[in-house]
């Protein structure tokens, strides 16, 4: 470090009375990022920093610990959230908790049961009249053939809890501002009631300048690392700092979100009319309710907002009892309205994922925010958080090149692009119903618009509410029971027309097997091969399909449960996505027991030592009956010990498929895949004739080398 970079850096220390640690710059390759892992007093340096600690936020912490890498995390807020938001956790999340010491089996078995959410539930309230019934549920669904996980319905802020017990068993404490010394953080803290207020990055290192109250006094204090990782949702500092815009659709639809709790109502769907979403229409109102848990008897009504001529303001908690009342259809003896709060609904991904020399990456909301239709905002934000994982701890470990971290943007945001279009497709098939009842909401906010532009500027605030309160009482009259039942002409049509709609699968949709768990990176840290499908992805079509299985470079690995084969007496069963570590980045090759195979593996074993990264060898045996034959593949490979030998599990029935042919492979075939679970490179029917160039190539590929 020059004398000039160390007398500014003294400088600004000064000026913000607080103590930023200097540390000596460490390269891995020249001109590359020098990223340390180690703490040793004033000398040390913080890896990672992650701002916002979310889902998103916290399961990155989780990857990165268990992969021996040091971080941190601020929030701005001074608690954890207790406002339900997310819930719905699809397959590959899933598959993703499988791994965090049982986190999926706990959300399993604390969620609510799933006869009481499988279904979306259209009416005139809820002790009303039925419009339709729409049940998301599917037999494959629970029989976890495709994947070993299922689906799950699960408040966020119960998941943060789930989380946040798993760091403090990683080591990891939370402290609020009032705790804190104001001086110096160490790895696996979580500082809440910390926001992030500016970034100065350079080619060696970044530094957060975060803002806290301390005794009533506003205070800075500078947080340097290696690597900032913006987290922070929909609305992020990270991105604001760093100047990084958002391309999309803005401003959809604002709404007003109301968290309640009645046991009383939950006892009442429970008996009646259980299911996840309902959606209300009536003379009085409109809304939609999600039943985050009937047990519990805990929802969140969801509003639409009208602003500037509606406020926060207008609804107080009794106004909100008193819709609630009326979209139930009766009142509720033991109504608690636990909070209130606006937010807008927006389709957009940020231009790029990555800036300020690479060191500075934004995952979750904070990269792409969608409508919440189908659930795939914090879904797609966990997973991007499990593509980063293993990029940062090959880095820091020193197997990878810092263009590795190029590959996060180039393979995540494409599916963040193409998830913004389902989203919004998934919208606008959920406003197909209201549309259908006489209720166009793109004339509603034509209206709202049009007084904005208009009598806006000339009219009072409260005359312009009075207007629009009238322009939409006049629309929700469509509504009433006199129009919308089956003897009136006009009623019977629309009636038919939402029949078809439901029946023919064009209303919101909440599960897509073939997006959650098919989608795959076109370019990247992969090894694109001649017979890969060619050309984007198919375009989404808002409608429910199944995932098939898929073995191509880019492509989750598919899930076959296979035994594990050892000395042990115990029969050990697992999905072929367990045998890729979490706990170290580490590939993992897939084989048959054929001799041109393993020297294939012997020559991937040398070529990992050359890059200081760690292969594993998964040798796939056929299912037959026990014949007697030794299935060990280890002495073939001798001296390479990091060898699991495996075997098909197939049902009674017989009527799966072998495992190459679910890859649509011959046994000759070969499988790297990568710490993510995703394919690298494949052969699809024989081995490369010079292993040791080919893999070489392979791994420069896959490590950012080339």
């Amino acid at each position: 470090m020059g004398l000039l970079g160390l007398i500014k850096r003294v400088s600004r220390i000064s000026r913000n009375n607080s103590r930023v640690r200097v540390y000596p710059a460490r390269y891995f390759q020249s001109r590359d990022l020098s990223i340390t892992n180690t703490f040793h007093g004033e000398d040390a340096n913080l890896p990672v920093l992650i701002v916002g600690a979310g889902p998103v936020g916290l399961v990155l912490s989780i990857l990165l610990t268990k992969l021996g890498v040091k971080c941190a995390l601020v929030d701005k807020a001074t608690c954890f959230s207790k406002h339900p938001q997310a819930h719905f956790i699809n397959n590959r999340s899933m598959e993703i908790f499988r791994k965090l010491d049982g986190l999926a089996g706990e959300i399993e078995r604390s969620q609510p049961p799933v006869d009481l959410w499988r279904k979306f539930i259209y009416c005139t309230s809820l002790s009303g009249s039925t419009l339709g019934t729409v049940d998301h549920m599917q037999p494959q669904d629970f029989e976890k053939v495709v994947s070993p996980a299922s689906v799950a319905h699960f408040s966020q802020y119960k998941l943060t809890s789930l989380m946040l017990k798993r760091l403090e068993n990683l080591g990891f404490n939370v402290q609020s501002s009032k705790e804190s010394d104001g001086l110096e953080l160490d790895s696996e803290q979580i500082l809440m009631g910390h926001e992030c207020v500016a970034i100065d990055a350079n080619k060696e290192s970044v530094t957060a300048t975060v803002a806290f109250l301390k005794g009533g006094k506003r205070m800075e204090r500078n947080i340097q690392c290696s690597l900032l990782v913006g987290a922070d949702g929909a609305g992020s500092a990270v991105r604001r700092l760093t100047n990084v815009e958002m391309r999309g659709e803005r401003d959809l639809q604002k709404l007003i979100s109301v968290h309640f709790m009645s046991r009383e109502l939950g006892e009442y769907l429970i008996n009646n009319r259980p299911g996840m979403l309902f959606f209300i229409f009536n003379t009085g109102g409109i809304g939609v309710l999600v039943a985050h848990d009937l047990l519990q008897g805990e929802f969140v009504l969801q509003i639409p907002y009208y602003p500037p001529q509606q406020s926060l303001s207008d609804f107080s908690p009794e106004m909100c009892k008193m819709l609630i009342f009326n979209l139930v259809g009766h009142e509720l003896s033991d109504l608690n309205v636990a909070d209130i709060k606006p937010w807008v609904m927006h389709a957009e991904v940020a231009e790029k994922f990555m800036c300020c020399e690479n060191r500075v990456i934004l995952a979750g909301d904070a990269a792409h925010r969608f409508p919440p239709a189908g659930g795939f905002g914090m879904n797609t934000g966990i997973q991007d958080a499990h593509n980063l994982a293993w990029k940062i701890a090959a880095l820091v470990q020193g197997s990878a090149k810092s263009s590795i971290l190029n590959t996060y943007e180039t393979e995540r945001r494409p599916i963040a692009l193409f998830n913004t279009s389902l989203s919004i497709q998934n919208f606008r098939a959920a406003m197909s119903v209201p549309s259908a009842l006489g209720l166009d909401p793109t004339i509603a906010n034509s209206v709202h618009r049009f007084i904005n532009k208009t009598v806006g500027s000339i009219l009072p605030t409260g005359l312009q509410k009075a207007i629009l309160d009238n322009v939409f009482a006049i629309g929700r009259a469509q509504l009433s029971e006199s129009l919308l039942n089956e003897s009136n002409p006009l009623g019977h049509q629309r009636l038919s027309r939402l029949k078809s709609i439901f029946e023919g699968g064009k209303s919101l949709q909440l599960q897509f097997p073939a997006e959650d768990l098919g989608f795959r990176y076109q370019e990247g840290g992969i090894v694109p091969d001649n017979e890969s499908g060619a050309g984007d992805p198919e375009a989404p079509s808002g409608r429910r399909r199944d995932y098939v299985p898929c073995a191509e470079p880019g492509s989750r690995l598919p899930h076959m449960y296979v035994k594990v084969l050892s000395d042990s007496t115990r029969e050990v069963i697992v999905s072929t996505l367990d045998l890729v570590s979490i706990d170290k980045v580490e590939f993992l090759l897939i084989i048959s027991p054929l001799q041109e195979s393993y020297e294939l593996a012997r020559a991937t074993f040398e070529v990992a030592k050359e890059f200081k990264a760690n292969v594993k060898v998964c040798v796939i045996w056929p299912s037959r009956s026990d014949d007697g034959a030794v299935r060990d593949s280890k002495s073939a490979l001798a001296p390479c010990e990091n060898v699991v030998d495996v075997m098909e599990v197939k049902e009674e029935s017989g009527g799966e498929a072998s495992w190459w042919s679910i890859c649509k492979m011959t046994e000759r075939g070969s499988i790297l895949v990568r710490p993510d679970e995703h394919i690298a490179w494949r052969m699809k029917s024989s081995v490369p004739l010079e292993p040791t160039l080919h893999m070489r190539d392979v791994f420069n590929i896959m490590l950012g080398k080339q």
